[in-house]
C-alpha cells in the first residue's frame, strides 16, 4: 500500500503487514487531479493544479489523527493496469483499514 506522509508529502509503500495508522480520502475526481507521476516528477508546477489543494487539505486535516493518508488519485499507479486492479479490489479493506475516512465535497 502507498501512503502520503501528511507533513513531509513523501510517498512511501508498505507491506501489508506493515502499514501504519492513516486517513483516508473520500472523493469526487475533478479536473486537474494530481497523479502519482505528478507526486514523483515534484515540481513547483504540481502546486498549481486544481488538485493540489484537495491534497494539501487533507494532509492537513489527516495529521490530527495519523501521519500517513491514502488518496486514490497520487496513491495508485493508473499507468499499471496490475497496480490498478489490485487498488481496486482491496479498496474495501483499505477503507475498512483507516483510522478515519475524510470526506471532500467539491464546491
Amino acid at each position: 500500500m502507498r501512503l502520503l506522509h501528511t507533513t513531509t508529502l513523501k510517498l512511501t509503500e508498505f507491506p501489508d503487514e506493515d502499514v501504519p495508522r492513516y486517513a483516508i480520502l473520500s472523493h469526487t475526481w475533478e479536473d486537474g487531479e494530481v497523479s502519482l507521476a505528478d507526486m514523483r516528477s515534484r515540481g513547483w508546477q504540481v502546486k498549481r493544479r486544481k488538485g493540489w489543494q484537495k491534497i494539501a487539505g487533507c494532509c492537513s486535516a489527516a495529521k490530527e489523527w495519523c501521519d500517513y493518508v491514502w488518496i486514490d488519485t497520487c496513491c495508485i499507479d493508473k499507468t499499471s493496469s496490475a497496480e490498478l486492479s489490485e487498488a481496486i479490489n482491496s479498496m474495501y479493506r483499505w477503507y475498512q483499514g483507516a483510522d478515519i475516512c475524510l470526506a471532500y465535497l467539491a464546491d
